[in-house]
């Protein structure tokens, strides 16, 4: 029974590291944006395998957002895809020189107009290592390898949108609401407290020690 519950406890600490491991995916930031904005993104890109990231490819859906200025990264260069009409269709980062190693990760950035009607930006990626091998990252939510996904909120009720696409808030909003609102580049507004994982991260801490605690108070009983 002891070592039934000693293989329980290793199992459980198995699956959280594993589990942190394949949560490593090509992202698209940030999660959040409103219609009609001009906006900065990231593409946060993590090596998972024990050869360098060369290349990153990502596509545009045109329908919901159109992505007109990219931020030249040193030891990459980039070229643009575009379809007839000339529209940007999607971006492809080619390293010039080792690219990404195994414990690193990137950050790309672009910029561009969010559509006044979107709902949601999903972003298909493609990530190839040194190997020749390529990751897709365009997969369902839930899936082993997920497109990311930019949530789109509507523009606030009353809220004008100037020649720039920046959304100006309404003039009857709160200033508790401004200030804890995101701003249009998608960070938090100056006053607002921004997002830890540390609960998280304590918690798994706390797990892991609470396992191995455990599992000393069987090896003392034993004896």
């Amino acid at each position: 029974m002891k070592k039934w519950h000693i293989m329980l406890v290793l199992s459980l600490f198995l699956s959280l590291m594993t589990g942190g491991l394949a949560s490593a995916h090509v992202t698209v930031l940030p999660k959040e944006t409103t219609q009609g904005s001009y906006e900065k993104f990231a593409v946060r890109v993590p090596t998972e395998k024990d050869v360098p990231t060369v290349k990153v490819e990502v596509k545009f859906p045109l329908d919901a957002v159109s992505i007109s200025r990219f931020e030249p990264k040193p030891g990459w260069s980039y070229e643009l895809t575009k379809d007839d009409n000339g529209k940007i269709t999607g971006v492809i980062w080619t390293a010039t020189g080792e690219g990404l190693g195994p414990t690193e990760f990137g950050e790309f950035y672009m910029q561009g107009k969010v559509a006044d009607n979107a709902t949601a930006i999903q972003w298909k990626a493609y990530q190839t290592y040194k190997d020749g091998s390529v990751v897709e990252w365009v997969g369902a939510e839930g899936s082993d390898k997920p497109a990311s996904v930019t949530k789109v909120n509507a523009k606030p009720a009353g809220a004008a949108t100037d020649s720039h696409g920046h959304t100006a808030p309404a003039a009857n909003a709160g200033k508790a609401d401004s200030a804890a609102a995101p701003s249009a580049s998608g960070e938090p507004a100056a006053g607002a407290p921004a997002a830890s994982g540390a609960p998280l991260y304590l918690s798994i801490a706390a797990l892991i020690l609470g396992a191995l605690s455990f599992v000393v108070s069987l090896s003392r009983r034993k004896r």
